[in-house]
């Protein structure tokens, strides 16, 4: 699947195939877009309760979300794991897809920004949730404003759309 280029993702954008709300042409690079932190996270409650990995288990069963006061930042110890959102929804048409990818700068400090979750399927209208890791020895100090991962715009052969669990990708 073919990347789309810095003067290839104006186009889309400029026929609709993206949307991007709020949009920012400057934070378009070479080959992706910068999105930025919101100020929504949800964090780990503690304890030692076994959590069953099956479909059908919630994330919100053992997560609290917390809304930041405008000025206010989230601290990530180190070894700590959070969620968080970005400000911008994608809509992406059904011959779109794409991949979630932190910014080398970020990951240098430990910053993971996603753990496992890093395509995006065709089709989407959503913000993106962000599996935030701190793998440093070092408490992060998460600021909402941040341009905090990339978004990767990728062709696809032929069109789909998601219409999964995560349709609305809430916090």
């Amino acid at each position: 699947m073919p990347v789309l280029a810095k003067q290839e993702i104006l186009k889309a954008i400029e026929r609709g195939e993206i949307e991007i709300t709020p949009y920012n042409p400057n934070n378009i690079g070479p080959a992706s877009i910068d999105l930025t932190l919101s100020n929504e996270f949800r964090f780990y409650k503690p304890g030692l309760q076994v959590i069953p990995i099956t479909e059908s288990t919630d994330f919100k069963s053992v997560t609290e979300k917390v809304t930041l006061e405008p000025g206010r930042n989230f601290l990530l110890l180190p070894g700590c794991a959070c969620l968080g959102i970005t400000e911008e929804k994608i809509k992406l048409s059904p011959s779109l897809c794409g991949l979630l990818e932190g910014r080398s700068r970020f990951a240098r400090l430990g910053l993971f920004v996603h753990i496992t979750a890093g395509f995006m399927n065709p089709g989407i209208e959503n913000r993106q949730v962000l599996e935030i890791y701190n793998a440093s020895n070092h408490p992060l100090e998460l600021i909402p404003g941040t341009k905090i991962c990339q978004f990767i715009f990728m062709t696809m052969q032929g069109e789909s759309k998601y219409e999964g669990k995560f349709i609305e990708n809430i916090l």
